[in-house]
This record gives structure tokens, sequence and C-alpha cells, in this order.
């Protein structure tokens, strides 16, 4: 339990480089996740982060295999399974099936490709689970530079796909280019997923893209409200996680889901509790109505 709550050795480890990288580019994955959050959980697409999460594993593990950059084979994966999540599932009543067999067989290969990996297996484990803290000041530069062009893209569309996510046949009618807008904002899932995977790993990215929107949504039914908080929640727990992790050495992700689980949680009892109050104000009015001669 000490070596879990060291706090003297985790602000040692805070002046390290490495852990400042990290957290910098954890930070930028927090506003990154939080922004695109809320359209995703909005738009019903937690099941697509993972199936994408599942190709940027596979890239990342073919990346790893033919030793080039593992940030460079998930972008790449993601990429694609963004592109066939975009224009296979363009249609709701396929998004499901689509999004299983893209899942599936990108499993399957990444589980293929590290078969063949003889190095470390601790690289193996990392693509999974996460390994932010091996990231350099060149991994840096091209996830800020991936970051910059996804929240760039997405205010360029942030209008029209807003309309589109909160009344699609509305939008339809008014000529909102419904398709080109979902393989535009796939493709930035996608792009997004694959930076994820550095922090929480392929298993789990839901918990950096999903889970603060998600709890974002149960305390607030406007799209800016939440969208702040998602940011502030994925900060916290990306943030927190890391901070949490360094003194135990323990993989990142299981602090970064922890917090953001128990974030979740937290905005569920403050929904009920709202919701309660609101019933028994209701409920006193109306006898109070009813009570009047």
């Amino acid at each position: 339990m000490n070596s879990l709550f060291d706090f003297g050795k985790t602000i040692d480890l805070l002046g390290l480089d490495g852990v400042q990288t990290a957290l910098i580019a954890a930070a930028v994955l927090g506003l990154v996740a939080g922004v695109l959050g809320p359209l995703v959980v909005m738009r019903r697409m937690s099941f697509a982060v993972h199936g994408t999460a599942e190709l940027a594993f596979t890239g990342a593990a073919g990346a790893l295999l033919l030793g080039i950059g593992v940030e460079y084979g998930a972008l790449a994966g993601a990429v694609v399974a963004a592109l066939l999540l975009g224009i296979l599932g363009a249609r709701d009543s396929d998004r499901d099936s689509v999004i299983g067999v893209i899942l599936s067989f990108g499993l399957g290969m990444g589980v293929l490709l590290l078969s063949f990996y003889k190095g470390r297996s601790g690289n193996k484990f990392g693509i999974l689970t996460g390994q932010i803290i091996t990231i350099d000041s060149t991994n840096l530069t091209m996830l800020i530079g991936a970051a910059i062009f996804v929240l760039l893209a997405l205010a360029a569309v942030y209008r029209p796909l807003l309309f589109a996510s909160v009344d699609r046949n509305v939008a339809v009618a008014r000529g909102v280019p419904i398709k080109t807008l979902t393989i535009v904002f796939a493709l930035l899932v996608g792009v997004s997923t694959a930076l994820s995977v550095q922090v929480v790993g392929s298993l789990l990215v839901v918990a950096l893209m999903v889970t603060p929107a998600a709890a974002a949504a149960r305390v607030t039914s406007s799209p800016w409200k939440a969208t702040v908080l998602a940011v502030v929640f994925a900060e916290v727990a990306a943030l927190g996680g890391i901070i949490l992790s360094l003194a135990p050495g323990l993989p990142v992700s299981a602090f970064v889901t922890t917090i953001s689980f128990l974030i979740y949680l937290a905005c569920r009892v403050i929904a009920w509790s709202r919701a309660r109050s609101t019933r028994v104000r209701v409920v006193a009015e109306q006898e109070l109505v009813t009570a009047r001669p």
C-alpha cells in the first residue's frame, strides 16, 4: 500500500523529462477525446470506437513486427477502420454488424501478427494496455500535429455535424450531406482512437473516448456544457492516471479506466439525485393543488 501512495517518489518522478512529455501528450489526448466524445455518444458510436481500436491494434502489431513506429501503424489501422465503418456502416441498420465484422477481423489479425514478433514481451503488452511513458519528442510532435488536424477539421464541420447528430431526418430534409459527414467524422474518430491507444491501449480506448462524454451526458443536455465537462473529465482521467501510476510503476490504463469509471458513477448519482428531487417537488405541488378548496 505504501508503494501505491508514495507521494515523495511521485513528485521526484514528475521532474523527469519523459514523464513531463507523457503528461503533455495526455493533456492533448484528453482535449481531443473530450471534444469528440459527446458527438460519439450522441451518434451512438461507442461500439464503433471499440471496433476502430481493434484495427488500430492490428496496425500497431504490424508496425511492431516491421520495426517501425507503433504509433504510425496504429494510425494507419484506425484510419482504414474508420473509412470502412463510414462507407460500409453508413446505414444505421448495418452499423452494428459491420462493426462486429471489423472488430473480430482486427483482433484476430492483431493476435496473429503479434505471434510472429520475437522481441520484448513488454512491447506486445504495451499495445494492449498503453505505453505513453515511451513517447519521445518526435512522437509528441506527431501527436500534437494529428490533434490539431482533428480539432480544425471538427471545427469546420461542427455545426452541420451537430445538426445531423441531433435530428438526422430534419438534417436530410435541409440538404445536409449526411453521408459525407459520417465518413469525415468516422475518420476523425479513427485518428483520435489511434492517439488514445498510446495512453490506455487498444483494449480500453473506450475509457478515454467515451466514458467522460457518457458521464457528462448524465448531468447536462446542453451539447456545449457536455463538451466542456467531457474535456475536464478526460483530462482528469488521463493526467490523474499517469500521476497515480508513477510510484507503483503499474500500467497507466488501470488508473485511467478507474478514474473514468468513478467519474461516471458520480455523475449517475448526481443525475439520480436531481431526478428524485424533481419527482418529490412535483408530487408536493400536486398535493398542494389537490388540497386547495
